[in-house]
């Protein structure tokens, strides 16, 4: 579907001034197909878009050739085929000479499969490679895959190949649930996905050779380009270029491109006192450049000030700094992420955003600095190096504790719209500068999105340095990106991780929460034998600190637990118990507690208690918690589908689904469809049904989450099953006992087991 059709129906929406389903009801169109169309999923039937102009009070003839040109582009299928990719990093501005190399380069490209680049830092091999991928690119139209495997960044944790070919496999579409587990299963389903491509892999900075080995295609036509600092001999099949420094004449071109023009003087002796080394050229002439009075001469006198080495080019950029410029680039160089904006740059040196963010600019004139993309900042890795070799007797704790504190600042704002029951008692020291305004819901969950990277980072590095605060708080945060995303399993490692940090901070209430997320991250994964201890110590430490709502939402996951592995009726015994503790009149904890009652109940088939639990609750949920108002609506479905009602439980199922839609909770959103789904089958209207159930999967196959896409394609089975379809159920049930099997899922092996058993 175009983006114009998009944001001309989404621009009427607004127009109209009504609610999803209030529009939905006007037109008479379902909301989970209103949610489609306004999200780009699908082109409407024209007279959707002639009933929302009627609504917007717009003249549907303006929007009538934007329709036809929709109509007539791709049509959607059940089954999407993901984008070519294209990660290279932006083109080296001004490339210039390495022309032999760069054609050697381009020529192997027709005549071999791999090609390794090797050279000293800082020699140009990244912009060789970059370069020469960019002319490529037409000639690779499987896509165009970059990895940076830091194999010599300073202060960075190399990219090991098992995580390398996870980010590679994901790069090419395939969901998580397909990606095993090893090197070797990861290995070879990649040569498997490349065999039938013909694209270009960047492998930039590895180590050595086994660093990269795993990576490599094997049959197909497609092209790898490897850069290290050390020679691949060990690859046979990889054609070998190496980088020396620039000849004179290339250094010369080089120099006056990145300078801006030509100044009087001997150039000759500013490349020598550069090396001829790429990046120390570009550092030296930009120094050049920003100084308008200064003569070739002006800068010999400065390279002349050291010894004659390349590391005299940023000793003389870092001798013409300022204390202020200098301490911030020092800093910079602890950066554990791959990149930073203005607000945690101020955050790391304690200093005013507006000073941070001149100082910043600063950096990026003289090339110390790259700000690859507006507002974002990042460092060379040589230059990395010199930044830390600058003041290496620094002690890095202080300001990484200032850096965590900033993204805690960050996600404590974050959680303020995403709405979390449990407490949180986290603890921010240094409170930042300044933070963005993160008062919008999506401007909020956009921020958490591009800086999670960062914040992961950052986390590692406080565990690592032992700075404890902001290793607890950012591993308990990470529940809002991580659940939503389908980074449950990270979450956990992530807690398991900060866990000594937890229990040496003292903070029972703090030790506490962690416990009770660790638990309950253990649940949505599936590991309910694991998450019960966890979730019965959590619940002792609230007790003994009088935390009520803490207590009470460790025994409802209890008695999930209890649920989930077929003792419902205990289950729901543990959720009474605590609904029964004495919580505060209107409390939301005691609302998601009634919630979960009726979801239990509905496994007991006491569909008329589940339905009146749920009606006398979702009132006072709306406006107070939208996700137990979604639960609300969920126990309502599933108790209209046990009464018969499926017109009921479709209605129920597209409110849930509109509320994830609008919270962008991808995970809860599939769960919501495939309710949908069944509700479309029981009224008959199977190949809409098909169509929900397959969202559903696409959804889970690209965030994850095991548990649920398990549970999912059992779901669609039965679909398959209802309509005669046993060919497909068997497909589907074969692919969830493949996911249990592979993720331990053990509660949900042996139903999936028999359900197979009796397709077959």
């Amino acid at each position: 579907m175009s983006e114009e059709l998009t944001g001309l129906l989404r621009q009427l929406r607004d127009l109209a001034g009504r609610s999803l389903r209030e529009l939905a009801r006007d037109i008479d169109v379902s909301s989970s197909s209103l949610s489609r169309y306004f999200s780009g999923q699908a082109v409407p039937p024209w007279p959707t878009v002639v009933a929302l102009c009627k609504a917007a009070g717009r003249d549907p003839r303006a929007l009538r050739e934007v329709w036809e040109r929709a109509k007539d582009g791709p049509r959607m299928s059940t089954v999407t085929t993901p984008p070519v990719r294209n990660d290279l990093p932006h083109d080296v501005t001004a490339f210039t000479g390495r022309r032999g190399e760069l054609d050697a380069l381009l020529g192997a490209a027709r005549n071999a499969s791999v090609v390794a680049i090797d050279g000293m830092g800082g020699v140009g091999k990244s912009a060789l490679a970059v370069h020469a991928a960019h002319l490529l690119t037409a000639d690779f139209p499987g896509g165009q895959l970059y990895l940076d495997l830091h194999g010599f960044t300073p202060g960075r944790e190399r990219v090991e190949p098992a995580e390398a070919l996870r980010v590679l496999l994901t790069a090419l579409g395939l969901p998580p649930g397909r990606i095993p587990d090893g090197v070797v299963g990861r290995a070879a389903l990649w040569r498997s996905e490349l065999a039938t491509r013909r694209a270009i892999l960047l492998l930039d900075n590895a180590a050595d050779a086994e660093h990269v080995r795993d990576l490599l295609p094997g049959a197909g036509r497609s092209f790898v380009v490897i850069t290290s600092r050390r020679r691949m001999v060990e690859l046979d099949s990889a054609w070998p270029i190496s980088l020396d420094v620039l000849p004179p004449q290339e250094a010369a071109e080089l120099f006056v491109a990145s300078a801006g023009g030509a100044r009087p003087g001997d150039v000759g002796e500013v490349l020598r006192r550069c090396g001829n080394l790429p990046l120390a050229i570009r550092v030296a002439a930009a120094r050049l450049r920003h100084r308008p009075a200064w003569t070739l001469d002006t800068l010999v006198e400065r390279l002349r000030e050291g010894e004659l080495a390349v590391s005299d080019v940023f000793g003389m950029s870092l001798r013409q700094l300022d204390p202020a410029q200098r301490r911030m680039f020092r800093l910079l160089g602890l950066v554990p992420g791959d990149d930073i904006d203005a607000y945690g740059a101020a955050a790391l040196a304690g200093i005013p955003l507006a000073n941070a963010r001149s100082l910043l600019e600063d950096l990026v004139d003289v090339h110390l600095l790259q700000e690859p993309a507006a507002g974002r900042y990042r460092m060379h890795d040589l230059l990395r190096q010199a930044a830390r070799s600058d003041d290496a007797a620094a002690d890095p704790v202080p300001a990484i504790a200032r850096l965590g504190d900033y993204y805690l600042s960050g996600m404590l704002a974050v959680k303020e719209l995403v709405e979390v029951l449990i407490p949180l008692p986290v603890v921010v020291t240094q409170p930042p500068p300044a933070l963005p305004d993160l008062s919008v819901y999506d401007t909020a969950v956009d921020w958490m999105n591009t800086e999670w990277a960062n914040l992961a980072a950052a986390f590692s590095l406080a565990v690592e340095l032992g700075i404890d605060a902001p290793a607890v708080g950012l591993g308990q945060l990470a529940l809002l990106s991580e659940a939503r995303r389908g980074g449950v399993a990270r979450l956990v490692r992530g807690l398991e991780a900060s866990m000594p940090a937890a229990e040496r901070l003292g903070d029972r209430r703090m030790l506490a929460s962690h416990r009770y997320l660790l638990g309950a991250a253990l649940m949505r994964v599936g590991l309910m034998k694991e998450a019960a201890p966890q979730l019965r110590a959590a619940r002792a430490l609230m007790a003994a600190e009088g935390d009520l709502d803490g207590e009470a939402l460790s025994l409802m996951k209890l008695g999930e637990v209890l649920m989930y592995t077929g003792d419902a009726e205990g289950g729901i015994a543990l959720m009474r118990e605590s609904a029964a503790l004495p919580l505060a009149r209107g409390s939301a904890v005691r609302l998601r507690v009634w919630t979960a009652i009726g979801t239990a109940l509905v496994q007991l088939g006491n569909f008329h208690e589940a339905h009146e639990i749920a009606t006398e609750r979702i009132e006072a949920a709306r406006g107070l918690d939208r996700q137990t108002e979604r639960m609300c609506l969920d126990v309502l479905g599933w108790a209209a589908l046990g009464l018969g009602d499926a017109e009921a439980a479709l209605d129920f199922a597209e409110q849930s689904a509109e509320i994830n839609w609008m919270t962008r909770h991808a995970v809860f959103e599939a769960i919501s469809l495939t309710d949908v789904a069944v509700a479309l089958r029981h009224l008959g209207r199977v190949e809409e049904a098909a169509a929900r159930h397959a969202e559903a999967v696409r959804i889970l196959e690209r965030v994850g989450e095991p548990h649920w896409m398990a549970r999912s394609h059992l779901s669609y089975a039965e679909s398959c099953l209802a309509t005669g379809h046993r060919d497909a159920a068997a497909r589907h049930l074969r692919a969830a006992l493949e996911i249990v099997t592979v993720n331990g899922i053990e509660y949900l092996v042996p139903g999936t087991r028999s359900a197979l058993a009796r397709v077959s």
